[in-house]
Protein backbone atom coordinates (compact mmCIF):
# COMPACT_ATOMS: atom_id res chain seq x y z
CA UNK A 1 0.00 0.00 0.00
CA UNK A 2 1.06 3.49 -0.55
CA UNK A 3 2.22 5.56 2.06
CA UNK A 4 -0.62 8.41 2.83
CA UNK A 5 0.05 12.27 3.97
CA UNK A 6 -2.30 14.79 4.74
CA UNK A 7 -4.22 16.64 2.37
CA UNK A 8 -4.50 13.22 0.03
CA UNK A 9 -7.81 12.95 -1.46
CA UNK A 10 -10.13 9.19 -1.65
CA UNK A 11 -12.43 8.90 -4.31
CA UNK A 12 -14.84 5.99 -4.69
CA UNK A 13 -14.02 3.61 -7.39
CA UNK A 14 -18.08 4.45 -8.67
CA UNK A 15 -17.90 8.11 -8.85
CA UNK A 16 -18.22 10.26 -12.11
CA UNK A 17 -15.80 12.72 -12.97
CA UNK A 18 -16.53 15.31 -16.26
CA UNK A 19 -16.13 13.62 -19.29
CA UNK A 20 -12.01 14.45 -20.70
CA UNK A 21 -10.88 15.25 -17.02
CA UNK A 22 -8.15 12.08 -16.42
CA UNK A 23 -7.96 11.21 -12.30
CA UNK A 24 -6.29 8.14 -11.77
CA UNK A 25 -6.82 6.16 -9.00
CA UNK A 26 -4.25 3.80 -6.93
CA UNK A 27 -6.64 1.24 -5.61
CA UNK A 28 -6.36 1.85 -1.67
CA UNK A 29 -9.01 0.03 0.45
CA UNK A 30 -12.46 -1.49 -0.10
CA UNK A 31 -13.74 0.56 -2.97
CA UNK A 32 -11.63 3.66 -2.17
CA UNK A 33 -8.80 4.33 -4.30
CA UNK A 34 -5.90 6.99 -3.70
CA UNK A 35 -5.51 10.35 -6.12
CA UNK A 36 -1.78 10.98 -5.88
CA UNK A 37 -0.43 14.68 -6.12
CA UNK A 38 -4.51 15.57 -5.50
CA UNK A 39 -5.80 18.15 -2.81
CA UNK A 40 -9.29 19.26 -2.59
CA UNK A 41 -8.66 22.69 -3.40
CA UNK A 42 -6.42 21.22 -6.77
CA UNK A 43 -9.46 19.14 -7.82
CA UNK A 44 -11.97 21.51 -7.35
CA UNK A 45 -9.93 23.88 -9.74
CA UNK A 46 -9.45 20.74 -12.41
CA UNK A 47 -13.65 20.06 -11.82
CA UNK A 48 -14.89 23.49 -11.79
CA UNK A 49 -14.22 24.46 -15.47
CA UNK A 50 -16.89 21.63 -16.39
CA UNK A 51 -19.57 23.28 -14.29
CA UNK A 52 -18.77 20.26 -11.39
CA UNK A 53 -18.49 21.00 -7.72
CA UNK A 54 -16.64 19.15 -4.78
CA UNK A 55 -17.78 20.89 -1.60
CA UNK A 56 -16.52 19.88 1.81
CA UNK A 57 -20.39 18.89 3.41
CA UNK A 58 -20.07 17.48 6.81
CA UNK A 59 -17.54 17.63 9.78
CA UNK A 60 -14.26 15.41 10.25
CA UNK A 61 -14.02 12.14 11.30
CA UNK A 62 -11.85 11.51 13.61
CA UNK A 63 -10.20 7.64 14.16
CA UNK A 64 -7.40 6.07 16.00
CA UNK A 65 -6.30 2.69 14.69
CA UNK A 66 -2.57 0.85 15.91
CA UNK A 67 -0.04 -1.13 13.96
CA UNK A 68 3.19 -2.70 14.64
CA UNK A 69 4.74 -0.40 12.03
CA UNK A 70 3.64 3.45 11.39
CA UNK A 71 1.97 2.48 8.33
CA UNK A 72 0.43 -0.28 9.65
CA UNK A 73 -1.11 2.00 12.49
CA UNK A 74 -2.27 4.47 9.84
CA UNK A 75 -3.56 2.33 7.68
CA UNK A 76 -5.87 1.34 10.49
CA UNK A 77 -7.46 4.21 11.70
CA UNK A 78 -8.20 5.47 7.73
CA UNK A 79 -9.73 2.18 7.37
CA UNK A 80 -11.70 2.66 10.62
CA UNK A 81 -12.51 6.34 9.43
CA UNK A 82 -13.52 5.41 5.64
CA UNK A 83 -16.44 2.78 7.33
CA UNK A 84 -18.20 6.02 8.79
CA UNK A 85 -18.61 7.42 5.74
CA UNK A 86 -22.18 7.29 4.00
CA UNK A 87 -22.61 6.64 0.61
CA UNK A 88 -23.79 9.70 0.28
CA UNK A 89 -20.17 10.56 0.17
CA UNK A 90 -17.81 9.98 -3.06
CA UNK A 91 -14.86 11.80 -1.91
CA UNK A 92 -12.24 12.16 1.25
CA UNK A 93 -9.78 14.56 2.16
CA UNK A 94 -6.58 13.17 4.89
CA UNK A 95 -7.04 16.01 7.13
CA UNK A 96 -4.67 15.79 9.55
CA UNK A 97 -2.58 12.32 10.91
CA UNK A 98 -0.62 12.29 13.87
CA UNK A 99 1.85 9.42 14.88
CA UNK A 100 2.87 8.42 18.33
CA UNK A 101 5.64 5.31 19.31
CA UNK A 102 5.01 3.01 22.07
CA UNK A 103 7.54 0.61 22.78
CA UNK A 104 5.41 -2.10 21.29
CA UNK A 105 3.55 -0.31 19.03
CA UNK A 106 2.71 2.77 16.85
CA UNK A 107 -0.67 4.69 17.51
CA UNK A 108 -2.04 6.81 14.79
CA UNK A 109 -4.79 9.32 14.79
CA UNK A 110 -6.48 10.37 11.07
CA UNK A 111 -8.80 13.12 10.62
CA UNK A 112 -10.97 13.08 7.59
CA UNK A 113 -13.64 15.43 5.65
CA UNK A 114 -16.42 13.92 3.46
CA UNK A 115 -17.15 15.69 -0.55
CA UNK A 116 -19.09 15.41 -2.48
CA UNK A 117 -17.87 15.41 -6.39
CA UNK A 118 -21.33 16.23 -8.22
CA UNK A 119 -22.50 18.21 -11.07
CA UNK A 120 -25.12 20.16 -9.49
CA UNK A 121 -26.17 23.80 -8.50
CA UNK A 122 -28.18 22.43 -5.35
CA UNK A 123 -26.28 20.25 -3.19
CA UNK A 124 -28.46 17.19 -2.13
CA UNK A 125 -28.91 16.40 1.96
CA UNK A 126 -27.47 13.26 2.38
CA UNK A 127 -29.42 10.81 4.54
CA UNK A 128 -26.77 9.91 6.97
CA UNK A 129 -25.08 13.49 6.71
CA UNK A 130 -24.94 15.33 10.35
CA UNK A 131 -26.39 18.47 10.19
CA UNK A 132 -24.02 21.58 9.93
CA UNK A 133 -24.07 23.33 13.25
CA UNK A 134 -25.30 21.54 16.34
CA UNK A 135 -26.30 23.38 19.75
CA UNK A 136 -24.52 22.55 22.13
CA UNK A 137 -25.40 21.02 25.47
CA UNK A 138 -24.36 22.83 28.44
CA UNK A 139 -21.83 20.46 30.16
CA UNK A 140 -22.74 18.70 33.63
CA UNK A 141 -20.55 19.23 36.55
CA UNK A 142 -19.06 16.02 37.62
CA UNK A 143 -20.35 14.20 40.51
CA UNK A 144 -17.85 13.75 42.92
CA UNK A 145 -17.21 10.90 44.44
CA UNK A 146 -15.77 10.15 47.87
CA UNK A 147 -13.99 7.02 46.82
CA UNK A 148 -10.34 7.97 45.20
CA UNK A 149 -9.18 6.60 42.43
CA UNK A 150 -5.92 4.99 43.84
CA UNK A 151 -5.19 2.59 40.76
CA UNK A 152 -5.25 5.24 38.29
CA UNK A 153 -3.62 7.85 40.56
CA UNK A 154 -0.59 5.58 40.73
CA UNK A 155 -0.06 4.94 36.72
CA UNK A 156 -0.20 8.81 36.11
CA UNK A 157 3.57 9.19 36.62
CA UNK A 158 4.18 6.21 34.26
CA UNK A 159 1.77 6.79 31.71
CA UNK A 160 3.43 10.35 31.88
CA UNK A 161 7.20 9.50 30.95
CA UNK A 162 5.89 6.80 28.34
CA UNK A 163 4.31 9.79 26.74
CA UNK A 164 7.37 11.97 27.07
CA UNK A 165 9.67 8.98 26.11
CA UNK A 166 7.46 8.50 22.88
CA UNK A 167 7.45 12.17 21.51
CA UNK A 168 11.57 12.08 21.83
CA UNK A 169 11.22 9.02 20.28
CA UNK A 170 9.58 10.59 17.36
CA UNK A 171 11.70 13.83 17.64
CA UNK A 172 14.70 11.69 16.94
CA UNK A 173 13.08 10.39 13.53
CA UNK A 174 12.24 13.50 11.86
Amino acid sequence: MRAISERNMLLRERVAVPLGLNVMREELHDDWGLVPNVNARRLTKKIQPHGWSCPKVANEVLRSGVGATSKEAVASALKLALRDIGEGFNAVEVAHIELTHYPWFYLARVSIYPYVIGQHAILPAADDAPPRSIARQPRRAMRKSSVPLPLFACAMPQLKQVLISSRAMVAKQL
